[in-house]
């Protein structure tokens, strides 16, 4: 039988709570947090310091993943311990011998970077055309295998014909990758509070890299939705979790109950009862999640988003433990902590993450000769913050022109 939202949270969050409320002193003893985390704090995240914790969670969480990306949890263990800084490292197989500086982002923050291009140009929500656009007049042509993977290379091609943006997706060949998921924080931004509104969107803007209603669609729902629940005053990791298991993957399963988003997750955070750091953790999901020999065997929506969901569960939404523990996770770690960090930092702010790692990320965004965008990490969430400002001024705006009288 599904697992009811009510039953659910009574049943698997009382694991969690006694697993959140560890100190957590052995694990990253070796990286002390010089900020407090702001779970701990009495004083209420402002909505614009929600805003930039998601999106300093996110690129800052896949920085520090992105050296380590692909590797086995035992190899990054045996290499640096516990990793907790950020790496100047190589990708795509050295092919262009481009060291990046410590703080460079990577694939997903570029596709974002033209989400948010988008929504700040339009300053409202945007759909598929738009994004388009965002891709057409402002993609670097040097990023497809460069800072982003080479099918985005095809799929801007086919951005510049006159095909519908909608039927772009069709036609990549990955169309269950975490590309979506991993990137569309955005989306669950610009519709802070408006879940119904934030699965609307990215079931649009999702067909630039998936068939409609596939399941890089369905899994980029789990992003938005936790992002726009996370962003509302009086949000709390019960209530992030709540809303992912009301609103997701709503189709009858009766039939199929092992193909459902929330019976993965269910099945996940069962599986993690009893964990007591990240340690524990990441050799449970090794039982679940250990494909390999197939073009990008680590990043498949599915395992990446379900783990991120764990990881905020698990780190009680701190922006800082959850990143640390994503980039401690091997296989995906950059795309992991990209998810965990960007949805517990809409929750939580920015407050626990170290000011320097913030002030490095953007030196090296501002040395980036192929990024989409060189925005700081707070123009780029005060872009997003000042844009959902001026769609809630339109709103007030049109109820007022209609009269409508309040309910």
């Amino acid at each position: 039988m599904t697992v009811t939202r009510r039953l659910f949270l009574k049943n698997s969050l009382t694991a969690a709570s006694a697993i959140a409320a560890s100190t957590y002193p052995p694990l990253f003893a070796q990286e002390p947090n010089t900020n407090p985390p702001s779970a701990g704090k009495s004083k209420p995240v402002s909505l614009q310091d929600k805003f930039f914790g998601c999106i300093a969670g996110c690129h800052i969480g896949s920085s520090m993943g992105a050296p380590v990306e692909g590797w086995e949890w035992e190899r990054i263990e045996r290499e640096y311990g516990t990793l907790g800084k950020l790496l100047p490292y190589q990708h795509y197989r050295n092919t262009s011998n481009w060291m990046r500086e410590p703080g460079t982002t990577e694939d997903g923050v570029e596709r974002q970077k033209l989400m948010i291009t988008a929504i700040i140009e339009k300053q409202d929500r945007i759909n598929a055309e738009d994004l388009r656009k965002a891709w057409v007049e402002h993609m670097n042509p040097d990023a497809p295998g460069l800072v982003s993977e080479p099918f985005e290379g095809s799929l801007l091609a086919m951005a510049k014909t006159p095909m519908s943006a909608a039927d772009i997706g069709k036609y990549c060949d990955y169309s269950g990758l975490v590309s979506l998921s991993r990137s569309c924080h955005p989306i669950g931004l610009i519709n802070a509070g408006d879940i119904q509104g934030a699965i609307n969107d990215i079931r649009d803007i999702g067909q630039l890299y998936n068939t409609a209603n596939s399941r890089g669609i369905l899994w980029a729902e789990v992003t938005v939705v936790a992002i726009a629940a996370a962003a509302k005053p009086n949000a709390s990791v019960n209530s992030v979790l709540g809303a992912i298991f009301d609103n997701c993957d709503k189709a009858d399963r009766r039939f199929v109950k092992e193909a459902g988003i929330r019976w993965e997750l269910e099945r996940a955070l069962k599986l993690i009862e009893g964990c007591t750091d990240f340690r524990d953790t990441r050799k449970k999901f090794d039982t679940v999640y250990s494909g390999k020999g197939i073009p990008y065997s680590n990043s498949y929506a599915n395992e990446v988003v379900t783990k991120a969901v764990c990881i905020f569960k698990i780190t009680k939404g701190n922006t800082w433990e959850a990143m640390k523990t994503a980039v401690n996770m091997g296989r995906d770690t950059d795309c992991l902590a990209a998810v965990a960090a960007g949805i517990s930092g809409a929750l939580t702010g920015a407050d626990s993450i170290p000011k320097d790692l913030i002030k490095q990320v953007d030196y090296a965004t501002s040395i980036n000769p192929h990024t989409n965008s060189k925005r700081t990490l707070r123009e780029t969430s005060d872009g997003l913050y000042n844009t959902f400002k001026t769609r809630l001024a339109k709103i007030k705006a049109y109820v007022e022109e209609m009269d409508v009288p309040p309910v």
